[in-house]
């Protein structure tokens, strides 16, 4: 892991208690098994941070071997769950419409989901990116708005912890706790039916 990269983290972080670290021979199976390379930011999270809660609302899904954390697990798992759940509003007749804040619409076509908040939010990287990063979006818990979160992991960590949050979470968002923490590897074992 490179040292700057786990700096950066203890700096988005005023308290940093680290969980079940990914490898890079997982987060290079994660890529292979996704198609496309993962986010530089991404990468030294999991690397830094691992598996837990950030900034008490995202759980983050990590390259693990606990299905309810992997990382090509879970983008597959919230796809079909967001896919599914449109369908059942689109019940009606009406075709169903995100509403994409300053942004191109076509966004969610290319989002690969990789995280959660605890309010019913999902977090997505528009995966039509040309550098090492790809654009963070949020998709409200109403599964409708979508909102730019940041240019990288990091960034969006940055806004959401700052009096910016709400430009990020919605209107009267308060800015979250700067703070991650893990889980270790023998709570997730347990969760999954391995201890």
């Amino acid at each position: 892991m490179d040292e700057g990269a786990g700096l950066m983290w203890e700096q988005a972080f005023t308290s940093l208690s680290a969980g079940f670290l990914a490898q890079p021979a997982d987060l290079d199976r994660a890529a292979a098994e996704l198609g496309f390379p993962l986010p530089a930011s991404y990468r030294s999270f999991c690397e830094t941070c691992g598996i837990g809660l950030a900034a008490a609302q995202f759980r983050i899904a990590v390259p693990a071997p606990f299905e309810a954390s992997d990382l090509a697990t879970q983008a597959g798992v919230i796809a079909v769950s967001v896919g599914n759940a449109v369908a059942m509003l689109e019940g009606g007749g009406e075709p169903h419409r995100f509403d994409v804040e300053d942004g191109d619409p076509a966004v969610i076509e290319r989002a690969c989901f990789f995280g959660a908040g605890e309010d019913g939010s999902f977090l997505f990287w528009d995966v039509a990116g040309a550098t090492d990063e790809y654009d963070i979006w949020l998709l409200a818990p109403d599964l409708e708005t979508v909102r730019f979160g940041g240019e990288n992991l990091a960034d969006f960590f940055d806004r959401v912890t700052r009096p910016s949050a709400a430009i990020v979470l919605g209107p009267g968002a308060t800015p979250l706790p700067a703070r991650f923490d893990g889980i270790a590897e023998a709570t997730l074992a347990r969760g999954a039916g391995l201890a």
